[in-house]
């Protein structure tokens, strides 16, 4: 048998996750960002209204997975060096420059970090945008990319039912319902989800509570 104090012992020692499910989606217009909200250490749940929708300027944000403390620190390192570039250059920096900016961090540092980031915006140049750096350092543009644990459960379904071109009420359904299925199966997702609608006219933001989440078989 194990003791409580044992149990106590062993998440108090394990590192702070945000064990997560992320998602973006680009559209006709703009992208649709959307996370669950549950941070574990190990097997406890520390926080389940973690914000994992952080933004880097008025018109990118990043998603982040991995180690809690890595990707906030990443995100802020990020924040200044974009709030740097458009004091100097006298405009806001595009989505490719805030994404080639945190690539940078995470590749030079991929044997001290854990972090898998997603990073998605709107910009004056290429419109929406969704940049997938996973574990390593790696830096691809894709129209649709998830990560963290519960995406693993949710690829059948993201292949299945993604559509290029789709309308901002489409894309916000497609992703509200795969963060759902994620929530559904993935021990380590859990709570509510956000989303966050990104275009020209700015960032609009909305919590999807888990009782309003999109119902599916409950097998």
């Amino acid at each position: 048998t194990i003791s409580c104090a044992a149990m106590l012992a062993d998440w108090t020692q394990q590192e702070v996750l945000t064990g997560t499910t992320i998602m973006a989606v680009e559209y006709n217009g703009g992208v649709v960002i959307g996370a669950d909200s549950r941070t574990s250490s190990g097997t406890y749940v520390t926080n389940r209204t973690q914000d994992k929708l952080t933004p880097l300027t008025e018109y990118i944000y990043c998603c982040r997975s991995g180690s809690a403390a890595d990707t906030q620190a990443i995100a802020d390192h990020v924040r200044y060096y974009l709030d740097f570039s458009r004091i100097s250059q006298g405009r806001e920096p595009t989505v490719r420059y805030a994404a080639h900016v945190m690539q940078s961090i995470l590749y030079n540092n991929r044997d001290n970090l854990s972090a898998a980031v997603i990073v998605a915006g709107w910009d004056e140049v290429n419109g929406g945008q969704v940049y997938c750096i996973p574990l390593g350092g790696l830096l691809v543009r894709q129209p649709m990319a998830a990560g963290g644990s519960g995406s693993t459960y949710i690829w059948g379904h993201l292949d299945a039912q993604f559509k290029p071109g789709m309308t901002d009420t489409e894309c916000q359904e497609f992703v509200a319902k795969s963060v759902s299925l994620a929530i559904k199966r993935d021990g380590s997702s859990g709570g509510v989800c956000r989303l966050a609608v990104i275009n020209r006219g700015g960032v609009q933001r909305r919590i999807i509570m888990h009782e309003d989440l999109p119902k599916s078989y409950d097998g």
